[in-house]
């Protein structure tokens, strides 16, 4: 497959990648390399891994990061308190020592979260390592490890390997600079908000039915939107969700009706702050200014 092919068959899944994301996921394929991807929040990051996972009809495994994330929450636990019933259950029938031992640190026994998870597929998965910036540095450090050689190691159980190489896509919004470790592992692409061709494509897939004015006024308001000082500005899904509140409202212009228009700014701004900046007013005129 080559990278136009991959980028077609994004395409008809619905989701538009540029020449320079298209190369790089396919390169990330051919190279069995991570992705990193790094931009603003809302600009198809995350959507990207799951049209990965659905283009090769394969599973998606996603560990989303937080501050505080450890090892136990992203590879794996073991089952305590089935632990504890085979321990009580082992002294009822008269074992002990090194036999019970053997019985609660098993397979059986353990709780296989995503990192795990992804090793143990028979077809690779798309694994989806989502936010890693906000992970703490030492988690990061963990993590090196297992993207370099896809294994790890249980003390109880030995090194588990991975069955097939998942795909895996990391993503980052710029809460803190990653190490230079974890970029050298990975493939890199940056990914910005769309311009106004491809984000007019992005909406006559997701919704063909919207008549093309309509699509043009919806693509204007909300990249006029974008240039306003806003805490959050939109993405793409949420002027997806502006597009599918409009045609639900059954407006066919942007200018029909203000009221209507400005009870559907929910769908775009997201905090108080970003309310208040966005008064009637000032949706009627970006409005009147979207082509």
């Amino acid at each position: 497959m080559t990278w136009q092919t991959l980028r077609t068959d994004l395409a008809t899944q619905g989701y538009i990648a540029g020449d320079d994301l298209a190369m790089a996921l396919h390169l990330a394929g051919s190279l069995e390399r991570p992705l990193l991807l790094e931009g603003e929040a809302g600009v198809g990051k995350t959507e990207l891994a799951k049209t990965l996972a659905t283009l090769k009809s394969t599973q998606l495994i996603r560990l989303q990061c937080y501050e505080g994330l450890d090892a136990s929450h992203a590879l794996y636990e073991w089952n305590y308190q089935r632990q504890l019933l085979a321990i009580r259950a082992a002294a009822e029938e008269g074992v002990t020592g090194r036999e019970t031992e053997d019985r609660i640190f098993s397979e059986d026994y353990l709780i296989a979260r995503p990192l795990l998870q992804a090793l143990q597929q028979d077809a690779p998965p798309v694994l989806l390592i989502d936010e890693i910036d906000r992970a703490d540095e030492e988690f990061e450090a963990y993590l090196l490890e297992i993207l370099s050689d896809f294994q790890v190691t249980i003390p109880e159980l030995g090194t588990i390997a991975a069955k097939t190489r998942p795909h895996v896509i990391l993503t980052a919004n710029g809460t803190r600079d990653l190490s230079d470790a974890l970029r050298r592992r990975c493939l890199y692409a940056y990914l910005d908000y769309p311009d106004r061709t491809t984000e007019l494509a992005i909406l006559a897939a997701r919704h063909p039915g919207l008549e093309a004015h309509l699509c043009g006024q919806i693509v204007g308001f909300v990249q006029a939107l974008r240039r306003e000082d806003l805490e959050k500005k939109p993405g793409i899904a949420e002027m997806l969700d502006f597009a599918a509140a409009l045609a639900g409202m059954g407006l066919n212009d942007l200018t029909d009706d203000p009221v209507a228009l400005q009870k559907s700014l929910v769908t775009l701004l997201k905090t108080q702050r970003d309310r208040a900046a966005v008064p009637a007013e000032v949706a009627a005129r970006l409005a009147g200014k979207a082509a």
